[in-house]
């Protein structure tokens, strides 16, 4: 797994080839529709790429910030960080992990 500077230059990279492929997704769907030749098909790839791109940068956004708060994830239900073994929310009190019945435990 990177570390340090190699995550924030994989950020840098990946912010860059984002917003690149959002400005070229819509310039071809602006090509697309003054010659009325939509291609849905081609729209909904080059989507698809752009959301690979977004989810890996969310990714290493998520691990850039776990290694400066030491946070590894945010309530449901109200956002703020915690650890990877909070059980419980610091701000609002929420349930962090999943409780899990003995039935659903002796299945397994």
């Amino acid at each position: 797994m990177q570390q340090g500077p190699d995550l924030a230059l994989r950020r840098e990279e990946l912010l860059r080839a984002l917003i690149e492929a959002q400005l070229d997704l819509g310039g071809l769907a602006y090509e697309m529709a003054i010659r009325n030749a939509m291609r849905p098909d081609l729209l909904v790839a080059r989507a698809a790429s752009v959301q690979v791109l977004d989810a890996e940068l969310q990714e290493v956004e998520r691990m850039l910030r776990a290694e400066r708060t030491g946070a590894v994830g945010s309530c449901a239900g109200c956002g703020a960080p915690h650890s990877g073994g909070a059980a419980y929310c610091w701000q609002c009190g929420s349930e962090l992990l999943q409780r899990v019945g003995a039935e659903a435990i002796a299945r397994v």
